[in-house]
């Protein structure tokens, strides 16, 4: 069984992140702020589809130090490589960040890592407070 899915949002992207860090939060927001072509949707890992989520990839579901970006029945990635694909598909000057892919992906793993184990000192927790628009792009 897979996670259920709207027709309405197979061809979107969904953002996993960890609805409990103000960094991680940012750039949700970030992200919302740039999607003019609503590809993206959001899900935090703690919410009941995004435990779904982990859950029927055996994924860690009480550890939130990693971001997925699921394509509905096709992949996910995870960390370096969903950072890259969101910015490619947001396109324009973000696009930009493909370049990225010759970084090899231990190497750009390892600086997500650092980034994840530093992001509660680099962004206080702040609540996200996102206007109706908005909030259609949150999956619970």
């Amino acid at each position: 069984m897979t996670t259920e899915i709207s027709a309405s949002f197979k061809d979107k992207f969904i953002v996993f992140y960890d609805g409990e860090c103000g960094f991680c939060n940012h750039w949700v927001q970030w992200i919302l702020e740039r999607d003019k072509r609503d590809k993206f949707l959001f899900s935090s890992l703690q919410s009941g589809f995004g435990q779904k989520f982990l859950n029927e990839r055996n994924l860690p579901n009480q550890i939130f130090d990693t971001l997925y970006l699921w394509k509905p029945q096709s992949f996910y990635l995870t960390k370096y490589q969903a950072i890259l694909k969101i910015a490619t598909e947001l396109g324009g000057i973000y696009a930009l960040a493909s370049v990225g892919k010759i970084v090899p992906d231990f190497l750009g793993n390892q600086f997500y890592n650092f980034i994840s184990r530093n992001r509660k000192k680099l962004a206080a927790s702040q609540c996200f407070l996102p206007d109706a628009e908005q909030r259609k792009k949150f999956i619970e």
